[in-house]
């Protein structure tokens, strides 16, 4: 089957359109662009037991969103997505979280991230997945390792492709060992309680490079140029990079259901080397 063959156009449109989103300026780009200036001051604010308590609380909000929003929502696959419905509700939950300041912002935290599953879990379903399918659930856990790269010009061993393949070896090898432990328990195959296994294994892996990116969210909430605002507008810029990265993500995922993996795969790479500068 070919992408690029006429009645194939929409499927061709889509992964163009996957490609520019994964593509984009990174968070710590776009949050710099937000206030104006680098984040160094605002990092330089947060000390390192503040920057501790961050990490354990990426990884706390990561399990809770898990919990909460992919088991919570309809399984209603295709059902069309609500993107300005999450992107309201991010507002609001940063907006409380600003106005009580930086200890309210770690409160704030996992309502927020949950806010940004169901945002993520929307696009999933929208593009036609099952949000009781624990892969499903793994793959949105995903999104959130894919902080994107610094434009077209950085692909590479950083980009899209190179993060999904770094995270399915964990995952991998994780289902291998819970399987070789079911297996010595007379089990067959993976089991729930194997499954949550997978999942928090994959939230602790996610969580190192989420965390980083929530701590300079946090240092641009506190740069004094935001004022009021500072809350609600970084958490609304955060919900719809993360939109955008799983319409990317899912939209490929879909892609690769039709196509297969490794066409898509060739495809994306062709499609990336053309939007690099001299492509």
């Amino acid at each position: 089957m070919d992408i690029y063959s006429e009645h194939n156009r929409a499927d061709l449109a889509a992964l163009r359109q996957a490609v520019r989103l994964l593509n984009t300026p990174s968070l710590t780009i776009k949050l710099a662009e937000l206030v104006g200036a680098p984040l160094e001051w605002g990092l330089a604010k947060l000390s390192g037991p503040l920057r501790g308590r961050i990490n354990q609380g990426v990884n706390a909000a990561l399990q809770r969103a898990a919990d909460v929003a992919l088991w919570s929502m309809a399984d209603r696959p295709h059902a069309a997505a609500s993107p300005r419905l999450h992107q309201l509700g991010a507002a609001a939950s940063g907006a409380l979280g600003g106005f009580f300041g930086f200890s309210a912002l770690l409160v704030e935290l996992p309502l927020s991230t949950t806010i940004m599953m169901r945002a993520v879990a929307d696009v999933a379903r929208a593009e036609g997945f099952a949000l009781s399918s624990l892969e499903v659930k793994l793959e949105c856990v995903k999104v959130f390792a894919l902080g994107g790269n610094a434009g077209p010009e950085a692909a590479g061993d950083s980009g899209y492709y190179a993060s999904r393949t770094a995270l399915n070896r964990l995952l991998n090898l994780t289902a291998a060992e819970l399987a070789a432990i079911a297996a010595e328990k007379g089990a067959a195959g993976i089991g729930a309680r194997e499954g949550a296994a997978l999942l928090a294994r994959l939230i602790d892996a996610v969580a190192t490079r989420f965390g980083v990116v929530v701590t300079e969210k946090m240092a641009a909430q506190i740069v004094p140029v935001l004022g009021a605002l500072a809350g609600a507008t970084v958490n609304t810029l955060f919900t719809d990079y993360y939109q955008d990265m799983a319409r990317g993500h899912f939209a490929l995922r879909r892609l690769e259901r039709r196509y297969g993996e490794g066409y898509i795969v060739d495809v994306y790479g062709r499609e990336l080397r053309l939007l690099q500068p001299g492509g």
